[in-house]
């Protein structure tokens, strides 16, 4: 006899976003995400302006209303208002992208340095590369990623020697000639590093910054290997979003949609909350498929682009830590 299915969970979730001061605009393409991932009339969206305060105010008025789950906020010192006041009793997955914010409880669900660097390592050493130069540019993304890469090195069993550059000066050389080379940040210090390795034999490494899709940009990127989120999956669900909304959604949304995906998910398994979440071993999400950890990290599958002049071919799949 088959098992009963599960009731389906009603219990109301709260989308925290800016829909109001400077960054309405993305507020409001976050939640159309996020609706459109989830129609139900369960999800309600509070507005955080944008601040930490309004941040608390709206996580109270969505505990007032027995939320099961916040989604939201987008930046980390919104995030860190909210997880005061949720206090552990509803788990909250944070749009943010800063690993300093997450907690037991409180999730980061933007795609970190750590993810992507993870990922594009991995799948350097399994093609055989074993030592590797970091370029640190100084930016807050590649210095998260140069002291990701030196956490994983020992894991992986890859050499990771990391070189400083101040913004505005000419990259130095590699110095004894390292297998790869990656560059996290993005821009012309990265396009003129693809130059210079040119026909050197040293593999250029990228993160998701890396990403341009202008022609002269991808001659030179030509051979990279970069850490995305698989570009075709966010491509099918911009045309959805287009089609229902119209515009251009960003990789914001992108996360949000797989916020209202994860919760329709875990609604229909009636299994709306901390346990539930942390049940499932994949979600299958546009910004690669996700699995959630106790600490509050957030483990995701990333897409391997090699770049060529054509554009980004998805070779493989690799787990960003």
């Amino acid at each position: 006899m088959a098992a009963d299915k599960p009731k389906r969970d009603k219990r109301p979730v709260a989308l925290l976003l800016p829909l109001s001061g400077s960054r309405a605009a993305l507020g409001l393409s976050m939640r159309q995400a996020a609706l459109l991932a989830d129609s139900g009339p369960e999800i309600t969206a509070y507005d955080t302006g944008g601040t930490a305060a309004g941040a608390a105010l709206a996580a109270q008025n969505a505990l007032k209303a027995k939320a099961a789950m916040i989604l939201g906020p987008v930046t980390a010192e919104e995030a860190s208002a909210v997880t005061a006041q949720a206090a552990g009793r509803v788990p909250v997955i944070a749009f943010s992208n800063n690993a300093v914010v997450r907690a037991p409880g409180t999730f980061i669900f933007g795609i970190t340095p750590s993810q992507v660097t993870s990922a594009i390592l991995r799948y350097a050493r399994s093609r055989g590369v074993r030592n590797v130069v970091v370029i640190d540019d100084t930016s807050p993304w590649s210095a998260a990623a140069a002291l990701a890469a030196g956490r994983i090195q020992g894991e992986i069993g890859i050499d990771v020697r990391v070189v400083t550059v101040t913004p505005g000066q000419p990259l130095p050389s590699a110095g004894d000639a390292p297998d790869a080379v990656l560059l996290p940040g993005s821009g012309e210090a990265v396009l003129a590093a693809a130059r210079n390795l040119k026909a050197t034999g040293i593999q250029l490494l990228g993160t998701v910054q890396a990403l341009d899709h202008r022609p002269a940009a991808l001659e030179a990127l030509d051979d990279a290997w970069i850490a995305s989120p698989d570009p075709a999956a966010f491509g099918k669900f911009a045309g959805e979003f287009r089609a229902r909304h119209g515009g251009d959604p960003g990789a914001l949304a992108a996360l949000a949609y797989d916020a209202g995906a994860i919760v329709k998910v875990l609604r229909e398994k009636g299994a709306l909350g901390l346990a539930g979440l942390l049940a499932e071993t994949s979600y299958t999400c546009i910004t690669g498929n996700a699995r959630f950890r106790t600490d509050g990290s957030v483990a995701r599958e990333l897409a391997i682009l090699v770049a060529s002049p054509e554009g980004y071919k998805p070779v493989a799949v690799s787990q960003g830590a």
